[in-house]
């Protein structure tokens, strides 16, 4: 299995996870979302969290209460793009397993 692609599958785990989060709390007062920077993994290779920020920027305000700052429309494209490289990086790993397979097939 590739370390580079696992890596990637470990930091779009967190990414996911994150933006779950964001959506399960749309509708808590006075909640702040959270995003994920993804950077390039030791040496060059593989992909890792580079930071889990809390957004500063205020929610609406209604009445005297300040709701949510969660964006549904970018938390939901979040997800489907990160649900693309997830996939992606599987195929990757899958790939990896087979071509180790047959080159143990072709060796006995």
């Amino acid at each position: 299995m590739s370390e580079t692609n696992l890596s990637a599958l470990s930091a779009l785990g967190t990414a996911q996870a994150v933006s779950a989060n964001n959506i399960a709390n749309v509708n808590t007062d006075d909640f702040k979302a959270s995003s994920v920077s993804l950077e390039t993994g030791p040496d060059g290779w593989g992909v890792r969290v580079g930071a889990i920020q809390e957004s500063t920027n205020a929610g609406p305000i209604v009445g005297d209460v300040e709701l949510s700052n969660t964006d549904l429309g970018r938390e939901m494209v979040d997800m489907i793009t990160t649900s693309r490289a997830f996939s992606a990086n599987v195929a990757a790993v899958r790939v990896s397993e087979e071509m180790t397979g047959h080159l143990l097939n072709m060796i006995a």
